[in-house]
């Protein structure tokens, strides 16, 4: 496995200038290097309120960033991802469906594959890194390429978290 150049991510990171989206940029481009991803977005998980909150959107105009919606804590996708903690990957339309709501606009903008990555801290998931691209782009060795992004993006989620006053414990 090839290890991500974290170079431009650093410097993105140490900027005092419009964070955390400057951060967010960095990571977006690395996830795309490391995992290929059309559509990237990061989400953070509140579990005492059982919500998630789209953080970051490389396409606001299609998936902006919002307020909260809650999460069924009994879907596999909740169970496989915060439970376990496990990246989850759907690499066709019908996998993609059978997890996602819409599904049909993800489709409408080219893509039928996603991975979720967990951003896991002290134990619990702080919220997951969300690629979507063509059908099959998730193979089992950029599934394991993706495990390099988890400590890039736990970086970026406790710099939010630090901006916003919400700490990670």
């Amino acid at each position: 496995m090839r290890f991500p150049d974290l170079h431009l991510l650093t410097l993105a990171l140490a900027s005092p200038h419009n964070q955390p989206v400057t951060a967010f940029d960095a990571l977006c481009r690395l996830c795309d290097e490391v995992v290929s991803a059309k559509l990237f977005t990061i989400t953070d998980h509140d579990p005492n309120r059982d919500l998630t909150r789209r953080l970051y959107s490389n396409m606001p105009d299609a998936y902006p960033v919002s307020g909260t919606k809650p999460v069924d804590k009994g879907s596999a996708w909740y169970v496989h991802v915060i439970g376990r903690q496990q990246i989850f990957i759907a690499n066709d339309y019908a996998a993609i469906a059978n997890v996602f709501p819409d599904h049909a606009f993800i489709q409408s903008l080219g893509c039928e594959a996603v991975i979720n990555i967990p951003i896991v801290v002290a134990g619990r998931v702080l919220g997951t890194l969300n690629c979507l691209d063509a059908k099959g782009t998730y193979t089992r060795e950029i599934s394991a390429a993706a495990e390099s992004l988890k400590l890039p993006g736990a970086a970026c989620m406790l710099l939010s978290q630090s901006l916003n006053g919400r700490g990670a414990g």
